[in-house]
């Protein structure tokens, strides 16, 4: 009989307890899963698998300013090298990286399907393609390195990659994250990017900083879908323990909304334009109608979602005589239109799970942030240290250059030259070896004074680095430019609004007879609310009786009808108001010290026998305001173009005025548009006849642009178009450089823009004309428009201003018309007005001289051409 295998071995069995053995390995696959999936690391605010993605597309040079490449491209390198795990799920982490309303900021611009707040899917990796956005490139990539962080290898030691990244923002709070552990889960709240940087200085400059101050600077979460927070307890819970319970609610309005019923021409209706994070919105819709179907949501009539690119607006028609209010109570109520964000803040903290307060996450990525800084700045020591060394030794060979080639002609081999230039030069054996390799050009008396010149500032740079990396002050003072220059960068306005409830109060006793009352005090709010007929004046009055207590008697509204003589003037202010104002009445004054955010007329027009108004947006569609609906200038606060036209150009994406003008006769007249993209074309004025409510498309926009110049143009003119690197482009209105083109066209390539260049200027002009050009650091000067080549289309243009710094750049180009004056506003809201003669006229040489004294960190933002005489 055959003797059996033994495959165990003698003496390889192993006794050991089934519980214990299940308990070590049950840990070891939680701590697995803790560390290496679910839970981010607070120093980055990334999980393993965002970490990769990121690294491994910066490996690819992926960079905001390259072309897209395929998600699958990208899910491949990630794959296999540094993430062994299922391709979906990598591809499910890359798309939420580029979904807009899943995270605040996102870190990869997509090209194609991403998904939708419907729950769509994206479509499959095949098809889409990405890249790295700009905040991810610049604030968190743009260190990588062995020098600033540890690397590690990867699964098959084939590869190394970044154990974390040296970010130079908290991405753990600005986006936050949500995972499940074993045993435990995170959910971060995103926040806003201005609100953290502030709150990060703020503990820079005081450390001990208290609570309540720090929850002053950070008030709490701000969601990608906007929607409101009611209450701040929960966030003050979160902020204080690590962990707590957010109520949010979406936004919704009451609109009265035209219908095609035979008895009814308006209907009310609950207007939805923002929901909750993380809510889906198809799942929602199909809830509340459920909700409908069975009765336990009364007064709806209908519901449909009227949804676009521009935003989320979910309408729900009222059955009539319907409160409305009652009808949002039960929508808050019954449906996620009001839902729980349960805020646990859990991270990793040196590879161990904590749950941290606001205060302690702030602190934890402050000292990453000092550490990364440290290694850094150290790195950067050494790099100029070593170059200060082989820069000398090439002066000293410059300085003796006879004996140099002496040596090298007479020494039999390089060993010998490299020897002999050592001993009687007194270098090392880097510097020699510098020698031995420096070309014959850089023997030219030009090359040595760019050595010296080199040398002077690596003498220069070494000495403010090893003041940084001596003095923690500096150092601290060098992270806090850091921050704020993020910040007016990467900065955007909060989009979740917090909403403290007002306790209720006692109920007071009406007053139903004012006799034998005694008026101690009496005082009469007014409120402005436009609408079509006129503006609805609302008075308050407040009475205190003798035991010091207000009481209300309210007083219908009154509509005050106001005659406007033939004459009469429309005026538009800088932040887009509107009103008519009789030459009878006082006219505008020019403010000569604005007050900052304080609002100025900059452009009037005479109404004549004239009907409407046309208002161009930015969305590129003009719309038709009649007359009748402009307030008067005492009626008129606050009262916007854009609230007065009609329901459709409200749901249009655009929120600003581009262009506003009075109708013309002159069919000599085109206007000249012209996008952010510089994308540039030329209609006929007269294809803006009939415009009906809906308003009418004048230029195609392609994706993410947006319509930034209107004006009027005539065959004989030029336009001059300027951008922020201080170059002008002159062009020829005529059939060949800026043809004629149809109302739906995109029209041409003015222009290519550099990277990190945009638009800054653009005006019709004849050859005689006068150009004024602002930088952001203040400086100006008026050219002639001689000056500039006249070129063609998709020219590079010329080269008008010569800047002051490396940081500066072009702020503003405005029509230099005498006796005229402009507006210059800062980043500070400071504004100060110039009066155009007092420019001096200069050549495209230099950078003009200093028009406005800005303090520090501030800079010009925009200039406004005022159309009053001085």
């Amino acid at each position: 009989m055959a003797k059996q295998f033994n495959l165990l071995g003698s003496g390889q069995i192993i006794s050991t307890a089934l519980h214990s053995e299940m308990e070590r390995s049950y840990l070891e696959y939680a701590m697995s899963v803790i560390v290496g999936r679910a839970l981010p690391d607070v120093r980055d605010g990334l999980k393993p698998v965002h970490r990769r993605i990121l690294y491994a597309m910066h490996e690819l040079g992926l960079t905001p300013d390259r072309p897209f490449r395929k998600c699958a491209r990208v899910v491949g390198d990630v794959l296999g090298k540094y993430h062994p795990h299922g391709d979906q799920a990598v591809y499910d982490a890359l798309v939420r990286m580029a979904q807009d309303f899943s995270t605040r900021y996102p870190l990869l611009d997509g090209h194609g399907n991403f998904g939708s707040v419907d729950n769509d899917p994206p479509a499959a990796m095949r098809y889409t393609e990405t890249r790295l956005a700009s905040v991810a490139h610049q604030a968190m990539l743009s260190e990588i390195g062995e020098a600033t962080v540890d690397f590690t290898s990867n699964f098959d030691n084939s590869q190394q990659e970044p154990v974390v990244l040296p970010v130079q923002l908290p991405i753990l709070l600005l986006n936050g994250c949500s995972g499940i552990a074993v045993g435990m889960a995170t959910n971060i709240p995103p926040h806003n990017l201005s609100e953290v940087v502030d709150g990060l200085i703020a503990l820079i400059d005081k450390p001990d900083l208290p609570d309540q101050q720090l929850w002053q600077l950070i008030p709490g979460p701000d969601f990608p879908t906007g929607g409101e927070i009611i209450d701040n307890s929960g966030i003050i819970e979160a902020y204080r323990t690590g962990k707590g319970i957010i109520t949010v609610r979406g936004v919704a309005k009451v609109e009265n909304i035209s219908v095609s019923t035979k008895r009814r021409k308006e209907r009310t209706a609950l207007i939805v334009t923002e929901l909750p994070y993380q809510v889906n919105k198809a799942s929602w819709i199909e809830k509340v109608a459920e909700l409908v179907n069975q009765g336990k949501i009364e007064g709806i009539a209908d519901i449909r979602d009227e949804s676009n690119r521009a935003g989320i607006r979910v309408v729900i028609e009222l059955k009539r005589d319907t409160n409305p209010q009652p009808v949002l109570k039960q929508l808050y109520r019954q449906t996620a239109l009001q839902s729980n964000f349960g805020a646990i803040m859990l991270a990793l903290v040196e590879n161990k799970p904590c749950q941290l307060p606001l205060r302690d996450l702030l602190t934890e990525f402050l000292n990453f942030r000092e550490q990364t800084l440290r290694r850094q700045y150290s790195h950067d020591l050494e790099q100029a240290q070593q170059r200060l060394h082989l820069v000398g030794g090439l002066l000293s060979a410059l300085n003796n250059l006879d004996r140099v080639i002496d040596i090298l002609r007479n020494a039999a081999d390089g060993t010998t030259a490299k020897y002999t230039l050592e001993t009687e030069l007194n270098l090392t054996d880097a510097q020699t070896d510098s020698i031995l390799a420096m070309p014959m050009r850089r023997l030219t008396g030009l090359e040595k004074q760019k050595l010296e010149t080199e040398f002077a500032d690596l003498q220069q740079r070494i000495a403010e680095l090893e003041r940084i990396l001596r003095d923690r002050n500096e150092l601290m003072k060098s992270l806090k430019k850091e921050f704020r220059a993020l910040k007016r960068k990467y900065g955007d306005q909060r989009r979740t609004r917090i909403v403290i409830p007002v306790k209720k109060e006692q109920p007071k006793q009406e007053l139903k007879d004012t006799q034998g009352v005694k008026e101690k005090q009496k005082q009469v709010l007014i409120s402005n609310e436009a609408n079509g007929s006129g503006t609805k004046i609302e008075k308050e009055a407040k009475f205190s009786d003798s035991s010091n207590k207000q009481k209300k008697i309210e007083i219908q509204p009154s509509v005050f009808n106001i005659e406007r003589e033939p004459n009469a003037t429309i005026a538009i202010t800088h932040q887009g108001c509107i009103y008519w104002q009789n030459p009878t009445q006082e006219q505008e004054l020019l403010p000569s010290k604005p007050k900052p955010g304080e609002d100025f007329v900059v452009q009037t027009e005479l109404i004549n026998d004239r009907e409407q108004v046309i208002v161009i947006t930015d969305s590129g569609k003009a719309y038709p305001l009649n007359i009748e609906e402009i307030p008067a200038k005492i009626q008129a606060q606050n009262v916007t173009a854009l609230n007065l036209l009609s329901k459709a150009a409200q749901r249009d994406a655009s929120s600003t005025v581009a262009h506003f003008f009075l109708p013309t006769e002159d069919k000599n007249l085109d206007l000249i548009l012209l996008t952010e993209k510089g994308m540039i074309k030329r209609l006929p004025v007269s294809e803006l006849t009939n415009l009906g409510n809906r308003g009418l498309v004048l230029i195609k926009l392609k994706e993410q642009d947006r319509l930034k110049y209107v004006g009027f143009t005539k065959e004989d003119q030029e336009v001059a178009i300027a951008t922020t690197g201080g170059r002008i482009l002159r062009l020829p209105v005529n059939d060949q450089q800026i043809p004629i083109l149809g109302r739906n066209a995109q029209g041409n390539q003015a222009l290519k823009l550099r990277y990190g260049e945009a638009i800054v200027g653009c005006v019709t002009l004849r050859s005689e004309d006068k150009l004024l050009l602002v930088t952001q650091s203040g400086y100006g000067k008026c050219i002639p428009a001689t000056a500039l080549r006249l070129a063609s289309r998709g020219d590079i243009g010329t080269q008008a201003i010569q800047f002051s710094s490396k940081t500066d750049n072009l702020a503003g180009m405005i029509l230099a018309q005498p006796n005229q004056s402009i507006m210059v506003t800062t980043n500070n809201e400071q504004k100060l007005v110039i009066a155009i003669n007092q420019v001096n006229l200069l050549g495209t040489d230099g950078a003009g001289n200093k028009l406005v004294k800005l303090q520090s960190q501030e800079i010009v933002t925009e200039l406004t051409r005022l159309n009053l005489d001085q």
